[in-house]
């Protein structure tokens, strides 16, 4: 079981800054909990997600010595992981690979075929510098403005990242639209066709049905679930109302429901839960 915690998905879209010193704090509290994997920040445009601007100053001031938890940025072009893969702490790339052509061009102003010629160059780009590039397919399980989505569509889109040779692919539910039988019906059928990927879950959720989404998730066999403390975030790009993470603590009650092992430090966990409520105000 890996979970995947997302302060830089909490963080992206809130309008007042957090100062860089409080963020180094947070990120520092969240790196003694035990997560496989930090999404910590992002190489993007400041002028697209101005609270991310502090990355690499927000980078610089961890302590980094005595933790086991992966570091991810997230890029939205070549340029930003060329910047990514300069730093050695950094093990993961995240870029999103958008189902839908309107939000591909919304998030990161690109065509679907240009962002999956940027998404190969990126991929090269990975595979010299040693680090592993986590796909995120956004609008994963549908989306708002009359995209096409079907299953097959998504299956087409995975056996291109395969094709690549991209290991790891997040299926993102970007704005919460995703129902129990669609999660079953597409893990169901992706992770046994594809057993040389890595299959996640960056589902966001409301807070009357977190629970169903993340059991068909692992009915389904996914065994990689992204997170955020308090539910926190959204995608500013996706739409004037975000809709919120999955709660990792909900993630944690789960797993431990179901007598799966998540590695987590219970002491840290709980350091890290009150960290965030100063963080976000919750």
């Amino acid at each position: 079981m890996k979970l995947i915690e997302c302060p830089r998905d909490a963080m992206q879209g809130l309008t007042e800054f957090i100062p860089t010193a409080t963020k180094t704090a947070y990120l520092q509290a969240l790196l003694r909990v035990g997560f496989d994997t930090l999404d910590f920040g992002s190489f993007v445009s400041p002028k697209a997600i101005p609270q991310l601007r502090d990355t690499a100053e927000v980078l610089a001031g961890l302590d980094l010595g005595l933790t086991r938890t992966k570091l991810l940025a997230i890029v939205a072009n070549l340029r930003g992981a060329e910047t990514a893969a300069t730093y050695p702490e950094i093990q993961c790339i995240g870029f999103p690979l958008s189902v839908s052509e309107t939000f591909q061009l919304r998030n990161t102003n690109k065509t679907i075929p240009e962002a999956l010629t940027e998404l190969s160059a990126i991929q090269e780009l990975c595979v010299q510098s040693g680090k592993t590039l986590v796909t995120y397919l956004s609008m994963g399980f549908g989306n708002p403005y009359g995209d096409p989505w079907s299953p097959e569509t998504v299956a087409e889109f995975t056996q291109r990242l395969a094709d690549m040779d991209v290991r790891i692919v997040a299926l993102s539910d970007t704005i919460g639209a995703s129902s129990a039988a669609t999660i079953e019906l597409l893990f169901s059928q992706l992770i046994p066709a594809f057993p040389a990927i890595e299959f996640g879950a960056h589902l966001h959720t409301t807070p009357s049905t977190w629970r169903e989404k993340v059991a068909a998730a692992y009915a389904a066999g996914c065994r990689r679930f992204d997170g955020a403390l308090g539910g926190i975030g959204g995608c500013p790009m996706a739409a004037d109302e975000l809709t919120g993470n999955m709660p990792t603590e909900n993630l944690v009650a789960y797993f431990a429901e179901v007598g799966q092992e998540t590695g987590l430090d219970p002491k840290a966990f709980t350091q890290a839960w009150q960290a965030a409520g100063s963080v976000f105000h919750f």
